[in-house]
């Protein structure tokens, strides 16, 4: 806690421009709108910045947690007091490479750069344009949805490596996507800072007609109008996800305000006032429920901190998010 205090000091000091955050309630900054106070939130407002403030924090032996758009996380009722979040908000430059591809910083939302395609007349990233979440997230869980992933249009993407303070331009091969995973989730201390997306020719009133498509059955099929960090599990190997809490009785299940969304099982949702201690027993309780049913053990999809939560002994815990982990030299 000293540490973290002197640092933030020393930030305030050292870059005067920074927006920066204390107590800030994280309830705020996610679209499950739950979740108390973290002691730090900093945006910085370029790339450079958000570069000059890892050092200072590497300085004071602190990892920051990179928070995108919020969207497939579950922050604490009870704040994180001893963290220092980053938020990639403002990184959102956006523009056409002379050879034709795209480059996206991270904090661009996948809605805006599937658009940023259409108008150019690229195909490639309609699947994206009803994705709430941001460049930086979507490459972390290689996020997907109708078919189509970011591992199938992304050409490389660009990091800064925490623990030597540099940055690696990698390559699609290098950042080992796989189903919502990638070396982001298995190697700590790696902030994402932009991405080049290659992508084909195409027509663009007939791309924007596939967007359209795509997002009427997103509407149709999916409780848009309650908060929720989006699907809470991964789909097992051989299942789907909501068709096993489906048949396992759980459809409009709730513990406090938190529900099993009635419209689409595949989806925990708010439906007001919840907590995370509701969210967290619901999603156990999920859990074991399938796994006594179906003999199948759910992954969750979405980001639950503390990242110490554990989900008992239903099948797989959550992934630690350890931000000292091995040299990116030895992943590639």
């Amino acid at each position: 806690m000293e540490q973290l205090e002197l640092a933030i000091q020393e930030i305030r000091q050292a870059l005067p421009g920074l927006e920066l955050h204390e107590n800030e309630p994280m309830a705020a900054h996610c679209s499950f709108k739950i979740g108390g106070p973290a002691r730090a939130l900093a945006v910085p407002q370029d790339v450079t910045s958000l570069c000059r403030l890892c050092y200072l924090l590497k300085k004071h032996e602190l990892a920051p947690y990179m928070l995108g758009n919020g969207t497939n996380i579950l922050f604490p009722d009870e704040g994180l007091p001893e963290l220092f979040l980053i938020s990639t908000a403002k990184l959102d430059r956006l523009f056409l490479l002379p050879d034709g591809a795209i480059y996206a910083e991270a904090g661009v939302s996948l809605s805006r750069l599937a658009g940023f395609a259409q108008q150019n007349g690229l195909k490639g990233l309609e699947f994206a344009s009803g994705i709430p979440g941001s460049v930086g997230g979507g490459l972390i869980m290689n996020a997907g949805a109708y078919g189509g992933e970011l591992k199938d249009v992304v050409e490389s993407v660009v990091v800064q490596y925490l623990p030597e303070q540099c940055m690696y331009e990698l390559s699609n091969e290098q950042c080992k996507f796989g189903y919502r995973t990638s070396l982001f989730q298995k190697t700590g201390g790696i902030v994402i800072l932009s991405a080049v997306f290659r992508l084909e020719k195409g027509d663009g009133d007939a791309i924007a007609e596939k967007m359209r498509e795509l997002n009427a059955r997103r509407r149709d099929k999916q409780p848009l109008d309650l908060p929720s960090a989006g699907s809470a599990f991964k789909r097992p190997e051989g299942h789907y996800a909501a068709a096993l809490i489906d048949e396992a009785g759980l459809k409009g299940y709730a513990i406090g305000g938190a529900q099993v969304s009635e419209k689409h099982a595949g989806f925990v949702v708010n439906r007001g006032g919840a907590s995370s201690h509701d969210v967290h027993e619901l999603m156990r309780h999920i859990r074991k429920t399938v796994y006594e049913h179906s003999g199948v053990a759910l992954e969750p999809e979405m980001i639950i901190l503390p990242p110490d939560f554990k989900l008992e002994d239903h099948g797989p815990q959550i992934p630690l998010h350890n931000v000292w982990g091995p040299g990116l030299n030895e992943q590639s």
